[in-house]
């Protein structure tokens, strides 16, 4: 899953991974709530709660777009796992939140009239990270790409200071 993100980015040093949390939405508008406690759980054990605000409404905003545009109608039977998952992965110099879903169109920043009450999802994320993009998600090692469970990821990127603790 990571590979996509380290295109056009400095290289990773595999010793600054600092951590990595991940949990399973259901398929209900209620799962925004639970993934902004989830975030907000993960950075105050990360030491990162100052960045808490930034990063819970990307995560809003990722996982209400893929619980209203990449789930269909009528979810199959075939789902095991909930549809959605969230991720989020810890550098010492970068924090990522990813958004798995099952749909594989991309995720599109649309213009959203004034009056509109929704239509600026990505327009926030772009705004508030430092980098956003997407990608198909990967199969999972010794399945077959097949069937509406392999998706895309969204993800979005938030750079973080080189030593938190020494900054003022």
């Amino acid at each position: 899953m990571l590979e996509p993100l380290r295109q056009g980015l400095p290289p990773t040093d595999p010793s600054g991974v600092a951590g990595s949390a991940s949990c399973a939405l259901p398929a209900r508008y209620e799962a925004v709530g639970g993934a902004r406690e989830f975030t907000r759980s993960t950075l105050e054990r990360w030491e990162l709660g100052d960045r808490f605000d930034d990063v819970a409404l990307v995560v809003s905003e990722l996982v209400t777009n893929a619980l209203r545009h990449a789930l269909p109608e009528e979810p199959p039977r075939e789902f095991q796992d909930p549809p959605v998952r969230l991720h989020l992965m810890r550098w010492t110099s970068r924090l990522v939140c990813a958004v798995r879903d099952p749909s594989r169109r991309s995720p599109v920043a649309g213009e959203a009239a004034d009056s509109a009450e929704s239509g600026r999802g990505l327009f926030l994320v772009e705004c508030v990270s430092d980098s956003w993009g997407w990608h198909p998600s990967p199969v999972p090692v010794g399945e077959l790409p097949s069937g509406p469970l392999y998706g895309k990821v969204v993800w979005a990127l938030f750079r973080l200071p080189e030593n938190p603790k020494t900054q003022a």
